[in-house]
Parts: C-alpha cells; structure tokens; sequence
C-alpha cells in the first residue's frame, strides 16, 4: 500500500492497555525462557480479566521459570504495584494450561535445517516519510504514547493512568504527508483530576512536545473525548495476546500477513520472518532505491527455503527493481530468509522481545531488525 492523497489515521496504545499488558507478559516469559536455555521453543498466549490471569499454550526448555512471579513482576513495572489502578498483582488469580511443544511440530521443524515453524504469509514495510523509515500516522501515535508513559512517570504526571490510546490523521497529497489533520488521546486518570486539568496537561506536557511544529492551529485536538476515564485496564476491560498486531506493525498503512508476535520464538515465522521482511523493505529505502518498499515472504510448514520472496516499490524505485539489485550485489535473498539464516541474522535467540511488545516492534534503533544488512 502506499498513500497518495487524503487522509490516513494510525493508532496506538499505551503500555497499560489490557492487550498490551498480555502481550507483554507472553513476551517475558519467551525472555525468561531463553535467558537460560537459547533453544526454548515458546508459544505462549495470556488474558486478563479483573483478577483473573490466564497462561495457555507450549513451552518446550530446559529453563526453571516462575510464571505467575514475571506477571507479577510485568504489572508492577506498568504501575499496578498496591492496586491503585484498580488492579492489584498480589491478588492474581492464575489459571494455566501449559504443556510441551507437539511432537510432530518439532519432528518437521528440527531437521537438519531448521524448518518453518508455521505456513503463512508475512510482509515488512518501509518508507521515507519519517526518519524511522516508518509511515508518519503511526510513527506518531507511537512517540505520543511512548510520551504518555514517561509523563505518568513523573510527579507532573502522577495522577495519569497506564490505560491509554493515541490516534493521529496526516493529510497526503502526491505520496507526501502534509501535515496533520488531526489528533486524538484518550487517557485513563484518577479521579481528583478534573476532566479540564487532564485536557491541559495532556496538551501541554504531552501532545505539543512531541507534535511540534506540525501542531498547527488548523489541526483538531480532542483529549478523552468522551469524558472521563477513571476506571480502566483489566479492571474492566478483558486483555489477549495478539489482538493489537496492527498497532505492532504499520498502523494499518501496509498488508498484515495476520499473525501475531508476542508469546512465539522465533522458529515462528509469522514473527521472525516479519521482522526479516522489515529489515529487507528497510534496507531498500536506507539504500535509496525507492521510496516506500513492501517486501511479502510465504512459508510452508517444515520447510526452510521461503515459498516466495517479493518486492513491491509501488511505483517509487529510482532505477532497477531491488531484487536486481540484490542480486547484482551478490545476495542470495532466498537464503537470507531461511528460519536459521534469519534467526542468526538478527540474533533472535537472545532475550530481547518484551519491550518489543509495547509502542510498535518496527522503527527503532535497539533492535537488530532495524539494522542495515551486511554485504554478503
């Protein structure tokens, strides 16, 4: 996909939200897990209701973890330590069914070479719209609530809650963003904080630091639009892991492959081959090829070698097709995208994914995806 002209709006959500609550959880324990046994094979699923906290799925280590301390350990972090939110994580009630990885999944993954841990199809993206080579709608949403998190942090912000939405609407015209339209931000806070003071200080501490110059007095700016929001989190809404991949992902502005991230190790492609879709699509616009690059991978269960590897630059490349091009430079682009090829690229046996799981996994610098790619 690739925008051309009107409007276009991304979300995203905070750290408190009750999905983002379970994927960061399913997300702890896959770094648990492998923080001490590399191998882990991990698909881990959460939800949370109240004080209700379910772990389903396989896990296959030799790791001696404690599940119920990491959600503990995770909704304290958030800021649910004493039940403040209305949520306490001393009086969890866990449920949880948990066995080991399918012996037939792993006879047809664990071969000689490392197979695909799943059939699907997957996509990455890049453009030029923003510095993080990520569409400007969500590279937007994110950084206001990558801004809501520390604000909460602060004294300033001490009676703002973990529960939290952001949307932002950029205006196109010929491919390029214009400037925004318009913003949204819901916020959750405590209940001596009047409807006013919040919209005041989400303005002022929040939405005009990180929108800039581009806050102009033609953009609309509506803070909990529908009043207040004092009761929030899994205190009332019901969380599951995987329900936000496209806040994850593009905002909505490219394809979803419609698997989700959080909870899955890497011998998954729907995570690891996404993340080596990104990086590819990246490398295209770091590289000047294109403009906006879409990159679309397949797998079939069992086997390493991709189904399919195809670049779309919509229009936008400056001279050869990037497959060319690769293959001019000596990249063997099918190989790259093997499970084992990318698992090792990007060094995804290392317990890096659960603060990949709040604000988006694509468009930032500490990982290894969002790295250029090596010369052959």
């Amino acid at each position: 996909m690739f925008v051309n002209s009107g409007l276009f709006t991304s979300e995203s959500v905070s750290d408190g939200h009750p999905d983002k609550i379970c994927d960061q959880i399913s997300d702890a324990i896959l770094d648990a897990c492998l923080e001490q046994d590399a191998r882990s094979r991990v698909a881990i699923e959460t939800a949370i209701k109240g004080r209700t906290l379910c772990l389903l799925g396989e896990i296959t280590t030799s790791a001696n973890i404690d599940l119920a301390a990491i959600a503990k350990g995770v909704l304290v972090d958030i800021g649910h330590a004493g039940g403040r939110w209305g949520l306490d994580p001393d009086g969890l009630i866990l449920i949880k069914d948990v066995t080991l990885q399918s012996t037939e999944i792993k006879a047809g993954v664990d071969g000689d070479e490392l197979g695909a841990g799943d059939q699907g199809i997957m996509f990455g993206f890049a453009c030029d719209e923003t510095d993080a080579l990520m569409p400007m709608p969500i590279e937007l949403a994110h950084a206001l609530m990558r801004a809501h998190r520390e604000l909460r942090r602060s004294p300033e912000g001490a009676l703002v809650g973990p529960d939290a939405k952001s949307q932002v609407t950029v205006q196109y015209a010929e491919g390029r963003p214009v400037g925004i339209d318009a913003v949204v931000l819901s916020t959750q806070h405590d209940a001596s904080l009047s409807l006013l003071d919040l919209r005041d200080l989400v303005r002022s501490a929040l939405i005009e630091p990180v929108l800039g110059d581009l806050l102009t007095s033609e953009v609309k700016v509506y803070v909990n639009p529908a009043g207040s929001f004092v009761q929030g989190g899994p205190a009332v809404d019901a969380g599951l892991t995987g329900r936000k991949i496209i806040v994850d992902t593009y905002g909505g502005y490219a394809r979803h492959g419609g698997g989700a991230f959080s909870g899955k190790d890497a011998t998954k492609v729907d995570r690891s081959a996404a993340y080596a879709a990104r990086q590819l699509a990246r490398d295209v616009i770091a590289r000047g090829w294109a403009r906006a690059c879409e990159v679309r991978v397949a797998y079939a269960i069992g086997m390493a070698a991709p189904m399919a590897v195809m670049f779309d630059t919509f229009g936008t490349e400056t001279g050869a097709q990037p497959e060319d091009r690769y293959q001019a430079l000596g990249f063997d682009i099918a190989a790259m995208m093997r499970p084992g090829a990318i698992i090792k690229r990007l060094g995804l046996t290392r317990p890096c994914f659960r603060r990949s799981a709040t604000f988006g996994h694509f468009g930032r610098k500490d990982f290894q995806w969002e790295a250029p790619i090596s010369r052959p």
